[in-house]
Formats: C-alpha cells, structure tokens, sequence
C-alpha cells in the first residue's frame, strides 16, 4: 500500500462506522478545499460498522425514519432517499431495516467518492491502526498494520464501542463451537444444532438480535437469556406517540430526578416522560458529581437501558411470540461457570445463582453467546492503539472505565490530566463525558459540533490551551482490570 501524503490541513479518522463516516462527511462538506480527511478502517464495511452490516431484515433500528437523518440540517435525509428508492412516501413513524440504513449511509459515501472535487479530499485507508505518534511540531503520524504511515494535523479516534470479557470465569476456555464471545462474528451461529438449547448472556438490544436470527435460521431448541436483573427492552408504541420537551430543566441530583420521572410518567406515560429527557441527558450527566454517576451506574442503568433504548413494535411482536411459544425464557441470576458437561464436549454445563432466593441452578446448553452488548472493556476493538496511547501515557480511561476520557469537545486527557489539543474522540468511546453517545440522534449532533471546531481551528490556525481535570482517572494499570 502506498503511503499517504499529508497536505498541509488533514484531519486522520480511526474508525469508519456509523461515527467516523459522519465525521468525514461533515468535514468534506464544511471544510474548505484544501483540508483533507483519511479515513481508516480496519474490516471491509465502510460506514457500517457492527450495527448497519447485519444482513437479518428482521433486524430493525430502534429509532423512527423521522430521527435517522445523519445530519441535524438536513431531518428529512433518510426518508428522502427512501421515497427516491421505493418511489413512495414513507411515513415519520416508521422503523427501517438496519441493513437498509447501512445501504443509505453507503450510499452517503459513495456520493463523496463519485464527486472529483470531494474524492480528493477523502482518502479511504483499508487498514488497521496500530500506533498513533505525536511530534513536536503538532503532526500526528498514525502507523497502519501494512506498514504505511498517514499524517495529519488532528487525529480523530472513532472506533466504536469497547469489547466486553467473558462474564464468568472458564467461558473463553470451553472448546471451540461452545462459546461464542462475539455474537456478530461470521461462525456464532453456525454448525449449531437446531434443537440445542441455547443460552444468551444479557437481556437487552443483542439478545433480542440473537434470539431473532436463531428463529429465522430454523432453530428450534430452547433459549434461555440471563442477566443479572433480567429485563428486557420495551417496546415503543404502536403510534408515533414520542414527546420531545423542548421546556427547560433545572439542574437536580439524581434522587430529585428519579423523581421528576416518575411524577411525569403518571402524567403524560413513561415513553414520554423519557423521551422529554433526550434534549438534556448530556447536560445533565456532565452537572452531575462523580458519586451519582457512579450510583447511577450501579443502580438506575439497567432501567434506563430498557425504557429508553427500545424495541420497534414488529420486533417487540416476534420476541413475544418466541416467549409466549415458549422458544424464549428470560430470566435474572449471576454466573457463577461454566465448564464442559462431558468429554466429548459437545455441551456446556452453565451454574447461575438465581436472583432473590439466591438458589443455584445448573443447566446444560449446546452454545453460551455472549449478547452483554457495548462494555468498557479497553482490551477490546483497536486494543493495540488504545493501549499504545494509555501507556505512553497521552490517554487516559475515563474514571468510570466506559471509555477513554475527553473533555466537553471531544479532546483526549493524556495520562497527566492535560489535554491534546489536536487528538479527539467521537462516539461511543465517549461515554464516560456524555453518556448519551450511542444513538444516531446523540452521534450526528456530537460529529458536526467536531466538525465544526476542527474546520474552525483549521482556519484560525489556533489551538486550545491544555489543562488539567481534578478528578482521578482510573490509571493505566487498571487496563487489563476494566469490565
């Protein structure tokens, strides 16, 4: 592979899904001619990721057409395309196929890559970073695996949400075809026997995308998915019933907000008592103190998870009739093991302890996935970077261990607390600054504010001065220790 030649104002983006194409997108239409953008991507799905290359049209997305457009001036972006393609209106409420989106976005990059004067400034690099180095002029030079080297004036990591470890001692151990660690790698799936009972660890968003494609694969075994308070997502309604408040909110503590919710749940439902909290998440999440983000996380996430991260109404309709057929128990407990039942391995026996009661069962299942979602694991996507960065000391993890710790601009912390004036962050990996950082409504809006300050920095030709945040991060010695 030829190496890159850095024009004189280049913005290098790691990571080409969902978050670093909106990113490159927004910087070829907002930047000016001679600013120029590399985009690095380590497997082959540009614009992607892990949520658009799903194949299964039963895979929905789990926000309405209205609220999909990737870009906050343009709200009719994907109903527009849609009605150009299938040559028919398509209503606000509806819930596209997830495969569907990633043609769009696709699409959105193929549009970029048709036009000459944009084709050349976007540079797609088809390789993995492994090294990211900064030099004392400000250049940052970022080392691809098949040894070429790209260089630019900012470096923008978007590499999505971190991995998640084994949830129980002695599952990555269990022999090949009982554990699958990724439930979206090629062979989870596969060479599963069709009426093998099956156990899916976590009871969210995954889970209902597992649970969907063994039906549609004919499996007919028994599932069972188990988390530790085993809930599952709700679904929305029916109707386009969403309410967005566009009232102000004083600041509160979390006790104070709970509190909030539920006085306007009984009020106006609880689906628009959450959705009314989408234009203030973020703030909210950056006035609260360190303590109640943690009591937060440790005792109000799930809830929050369910209610606000929701299943389209068709798929809500399958999952129940999987339950209702009884194909699909949920159930609340922690695992305890997990070892071979026998030496032909050929299953897995799984130990829980059940929620409540706290009585302990034992079960036999022809294949454990691991369906816990998005996690904090830094040993996860790109851990060769990340780990790179954290110990060299110019990253730091977040304090709360859900990514890498940045500043309300997306500007990395280096180990000191000091900011990198020219290394930023977008997207998922972000979560410990924003929390809400997931969802394309969240991600669209944090790409063009970076888009924004990097154009504009690009043409004031200034950088913002360094830092230093008084919290405690978690140090780099706890890499291997985040779950």
């Amino acid at each position: 592979m030829t190496d890159f030649i850095a024009s004189q104002h280049s913005v290098a983006i790691v990571g080409a899904g969902f978050s670093g194409l909106l990113l490159a997108l927004q910087l070829v239409r907002k930047g000016p001619p001679d600013l120029t953008v590399a985009l690095i991507e380590r497997t082959p799905g540009f614009g992607l990721g892990v949520a658009y290359a799903t194949h299964n049209p039963e895979h929905l997305l789990n926000v309405r057409a209205h609220n999909m457009s990737p870009f906050p001036d343009q709200p009719r972006g994907l109903q527009d395309w849609l009605e150009q393609e299938t040559g028919a209106p398509i209503d606000d409420g509806a819930f596209v196929s997830r495969a569907t989106y990633g043609r769009y976005l696709r699409t959105l990059l193929a549009d970029v890559i048709g036009d000459p004067d944009s084709a050349a400034r976007l540079r797609l690099a088809p390789d993995e970073a492994v090294d990211l180095a900064q030099a004392g002029d400000g250049k940052i030079t970022i080392t691809l695996a098949m040894g070429a080297k790209i260089q630019a004036d900012a470096a923008v990591l978007a590499i999505g949400a971190m991995g998640t470890a084994a949830p129980c001692p002695g599952l990555d151990t269990l022999p090949r075809g009982l554990y699958a660690a990724d439930p979206w790698a090629p062979a989870a799936l596969d060479e599963l026997d069709e009426d093998a009972p099956v156990l899916l660890l976590g009871t969210g968003l995954t889970m209902v995308d597992v649970a969907l494609s063994l039906a549609r694969r004919g499996h007919r075994g028994k599932i069972l998915a188990l988390s530790r308070r085993g809930l599952a997502p709700r679904s929305h309604a029916d109707n386009r019933s969403a309410h967005h408040g566009t009232h102000s909110m004083a600041p509160m503590g979390l006790s104070q907000l709970v509190r909030w919710v539920r006085h306007s749940a009984a009020e106006i439902g609880w689906r628009a008592a959450i959705d009314s909290l989408r234009p203030h998440t973020q703030r909210i999440w950056r006035e609260a103190s360190l303590l109640e983000r943690r009591r937060f996380l440790r005792h109000l996430r799930p809830w929050w998870d369910v209610h606000r991260h929701r299943m389209a109404p068709p798929v809500a309709a399958k999952i129940e009739g999987l339950r209702v057929a009884g194909r699909l128990d949920i159930a609340a407990g922690r695992l305890i093991g997990a070892e071979p039942a026998d030496e032909a391995s050929a299953a897995v026996a799984v130990a829980w302890r059940e929620r409540g009661d706290g009585g302990e069962t034992r079960k036999t299942f022809g294949r454990v996935i691991n369906c816990t979602g998005s996690g904090s694991n830094m040993r996860g996507a790109h851990a060769g970077l990340i780990r790179a960065l954290i110990e060299r000391g110019e990253a730091r993890i977040d304090c709360l261990g859900l990514g890498l710790d940045v500043d309300g601009a997306g500007r990395l912390h280096a180990g000191d607390g000091a900011l990198q004036p020219n290394l930023f962050a977008l997207g998922p990996i972000t979560r410990g600054a924003f929390w809400e950082s997931m969802a394309v409504p969240d991600i669209r809006i944090q790409a063009a504010n970076l888009a924004e300050r990097l154009v504009g920095a690009r043409s004031s030709g200034a950088q913002a001065p360094a830092r230093t945040e008084r919290h405690t991060p978690l140090p780099a010695g706890s890499f291997d220790r985040v779950r």
